[in-house]
């Protein structure tokens, strides 16, 4: 089945505002938010290797659940393009005709719900499991991101909330899920060609 929604009627308004105060806002703040839009999701990646190399100090079984976020955060990736199939929801460049900061995506790139919002909230969400700073770092990072999305106009609001409570909930499932199995699976481990990706050397 085929939604087929039409983003405008939920909260365009708001879009609306939002897309204008940008192209009032000064240059550099600006070009500071599009720059985070653009290339802002490698600082999760660099939390995620970080969060790797200080596991491995902490035993297998951190390092198991570290080396667990990338796939946890590509499984939400995974789950936000599947809805974004589903929901089939123009892109509001295309149905509100506004200039934004961001290029209008061509038609068949999809807005609900947002893949940035879920990609960085899944990572911030998974982070918490190996660590409660990085987890808050990613947190105020997502946050910035899926505001981002906005402020440069490739998506709705309500794209941006959906896209971070996917993210959330499928990284928070897949990572309580693992937690009660990285012992055992960090024995298995430890016992294969993986064990240096899991122990540092002494």
């Amino acid at each position: 089945m085929i939604i087929a929604l039409d983003g405008s009627s939920v909260d365009g308004e708001a879009y609306t505002d939002v897309v204008n105060l940008a192209r009032h806002a000064p240059g550099w703040l600006d070009g500071a938010v599009s720059a985070w839009s653009t290339y802002g999701l490698a600082l999760f990646a660099a939390l995620m290797a970080y969060g790797w190399w200080r596991a491995r100090r902490a035993g297998a079984a951190a390092s198991v659940t570290a080396l667990a976020v990338p796939f946890v955060v590509v499984a939400a990736f995974g789950v936000d393009a599947a809805l974004k199939l589903l929901v089939r929801e123009d892109r509001p460049c295309r149905s509100l005709r506004v200039a934004t900061l961001e290029a209008c995506p061509a038609p068949g790139d999809w807005s609900f719900p947002s893949n940035h919002a879920a990609v960085a909230a899944a990572a911030a969400v998974a982070l918490i499991f190996v660590s409660r700073r990085l987890g808050a770092v990613a947190a105020v990072a997502a946050c910035a991101m899926a505001a981002s999305r906005l402020w440069v106009g490739a998506h709705y609001p309500h794209d941006v909330v959906a896209g971070v409570l996917v993210g959330a909930l499928v990284a928070w499932l897949a990572m309580s899920a693992l937690r009660r199995r990285a012992e055992t699976a960090a024995l298995r481990l430890t016992a294969t060609r993986l064990r240096p990706l899991l122990v540092a050397p002494s």
